[in-house]
């Protein structure tokens, strides 16, 4: 636990937020939680820079909520992914403070004072379908504390849609691009900047898009030099990966 994350675990404990026992069990690495059928690994925090993510799908909304309530009680943000609109329903309605994206089929419950990540992530989407996956993204980014944009429906079908935005583009230390079809904007995005560009293909597009198999394939075969890819739909993953990369700047700059 560096300073900032001493701090505000003292700064919960003086408003009542977090009990004298509980900051015990964080600071002595030993927070443990009895969630039914679920083994959660509070300890991934220190270990891994984040919080356990849940993946909400086929898990019953009282293991989420019980999951997260957890987390929630050893001062740890919240992030389930892949959850329907029913199962937020009764979580929303159990957990106070808790919100919920529908778009991007995420519930995430930040500590208050949570810590922030320096640097900034701009997330582009090249059209409208591929908004839950890029919202999927964002909503990750606000769980990790990292200042983000969204930039929509800037596809390759209307080039001049995203030259308008290059200062924007180019002032970003990571771009997440989500693209489905034949999966081309993140070679495009790419060639005008020098900072990590990650390439998500999403499953949208015609029969011979494959369920963004040939989006992901394109991808894999960009030209451009400083493009990385996630897993198909996968906006979880770039924005989990983007936050690695800016906490591992945090450090380097301490």
């Amino acid at each position: 636990m560096d300073l900032d994350e001493l701090h505000q675990l003292l700064e919960r404990v003086s408003r009542g937020e977090l009990s004298v026992a509980a900051a015990e069990q964080e600071l002595s690495g030993s927070c443990s939680a009895n969630v039914s059928g679920v083994t959660l690994d509070l300890d991934r925090q220190r270990r891994c820079g984040f919080p356990e993510v849940i993946y909400g799908e086929r898990k019953s909304a009282k293991t989420i909520a019980d999951t997260m309530q957890a987390q929630h009680d050893c001062g740890q943000s919240s992030l389930a992914t892949r959850i329907s609109a029913d199962k937020a329903q009764m979580i929303t309605t159990e957990l106070a403070g808790v919100t919920y994206n529908e778009v991007a089929r995420v519930l995430r419950w930040n500590v208050p004072d949570a810590p922030t990540l320096p640097g900034r992530v701009l997330v582009i989407s090249a059209g409208t379908s591929d908004l839950s996956v890029a919202l999927e993204a964002t909503e990750t980014l606000t769980w990790m504390g990292v200042e983000h944009e969204l930039l929509e429906d800037v596809g390759v079908a209307g080039p001049h849609r995203l030259t308008e935005h290059l200062e924007n583009l180019r002032s970003a230390d990571v771009l997440i691009v989500v693209a489905g079809l034949e999966g081309a904007l993140p070679s495009v995005v790419g060639g005008y900047v020098d900072c990590p560009v990650i390439a998500v293909p999403t499953s949208v597009g015609y029969g011979t898009a494959l369920g963004g198999v040939t989006a992901l394939l394109g991808m894999l075969n960009s030209c451009a030099s400083n493009v990385l890819v996630a897993n198909i739909d996968a906006g979880f993953k770039a924005a989990y990966n983007a936050g690695v990369m800016l906490r591992r700047l945090k450090e380097c700059h301490e």
